[in-house]
């Protein structure tokens, strides 16, 4: 629409100053001549808007305008305060800040989109992390926040998990990401990635460093997340899964992608593995939804452990089976 254009103009002037034409038009995907009619529209309407020829030249607004933030729209509105995560931000050091900010949004918008912005507050709350990550944190996050935010060198003593676990090493972090609940921490030369409560001691140098103007954090990341998973999953195994059973992540898509159901209902399909010991465990949880056909070493195990499940609870041992346990041995449920 033509409206939220105009504002989207307006507000891009605002936050990034002069812009060329050509350089609206990339950012909204509209045709140069679209901006130079949106302009003059915004100059009809009375904004303080002028541009300036020559190589540096494209428009701006006069020094000092700003403008309320009336241009928001109602979806815009509930998706700016469903995106406060309160717990994120306070991690961060940044709670009070981010409640200021808030307190200063809200008041600028108009009593419908106000109405709006409490109505999703009260009715969504965002909380990541799953039921059972640690509730001690990561300590240093503020410390690393604050040299990410002011490019300084950080000297750690870091846990990896494997030999030798606990090293030293000179980081300059590039930026932060929040993934599942967890705190990462990219930093060059590399770059890499470090969880963040796994730092064991923290020390800032003073050193400064230049952030490659070339690297995107986003990018980096989703580039990261897919080498994982391919990373992750080197091996395949061979498998039947009843009628109705879904798989989800890779496996499922492999399911999707090359799943043969048969004439009993039962799916045959090749799915990747992360490992022969992880499968173990992830297949078992399915029980008798699922066969596992190939690798033999992945059947074996599976047959083992249900081998070893049978003698464990067989009903038809005439022994009382609290007879092989001390009596006053007792359990956490």
């Amino acid at each position: 629409m033509k409206s939220a254009r105009l504002v989207s103009i307006l507000l891009l002037l605002q936050t990034r100053g002069r812009m060329t034409a050509a350089d609206l038009a990339e950012e909204l995907e509209v045709s140069v001549r679209t901006v130079y009619r949106d302009v003059e529209a915004l100059s009809e309407a009375g904004i303080p808007l002028y541009g300036d020829a020559g190589h540096a030249g494209g428009y701006r607004l006069l020094d000092g305008y700003r403008t309320r933030l009336t241009g928001l729209t109602a979806g815009e509105a509930e998706a700016l305060f469903l995106a406060g995560a309160p717990g994120p931000a306070a991690e961060l050091g940044l709670g009070p800040v981010l409640a200021a900010a808030q307190l200063k949004v809200r008041a600028a918008l108009p009593r419908e989109l106000r109405e709006h912005a409490d109505r999703i507050s009260g009715r969504f709350h965002l909380d990541a992390p799953g039921w059972y990550a640690d509730s001690g944190g990561a300590p240093y996050l503020p410390a690393v926040a604050d040299a990410v935010w002011n490019s300084r060198v950080l000297n750690i003593l870091y846990r990896r998990w494997r030999e030798p676990t606990d090293v030293e090493r000179r980081l300059e972090p590039y930026g932060l990401v929040l993934k599942a609940g967890r705190w990462y921490v990219v930093a060059g030369p590399g770059p890499r990635t470090f969880r963040v409560d796994q730092i064991l001691e923290l020390a800032a140098s003073g050193e400064e460093f230049t952030r490659p103007d070339d690297f995107d954090l986003t990018a980096y990341w989703t580039s990261y997340q897919r080498d994982f998973h391919d990373r992750l999953h080197r091996g395949e195994a061979v498998v039947r899964l009843a009628p109705g059973v879904r798989l989800t992540g890779p496996a499922g898509d492999a399911l999707r992608a090359n799943g043969c159901t048969g004439p009993d209902g039962w799916t045959l399909a090749t799915v990747p593995i992360e490992s022969v010991d992880h499968a173990h465990g992830e297949f078992l949880r399915l029980g008798t939804d699922v066969e596992v056909l190939e690798p033999a070493e992945l059947r074996d195990r599976i047959a083992g452990t249900i081998a070893a499940l049978s003698r464990t609870y067989d009903v038809s041992r005439t022994q009382d089976p609290t007879s092989t346990y001390e009596a006053t041995r007792t359990y956490d449920v």
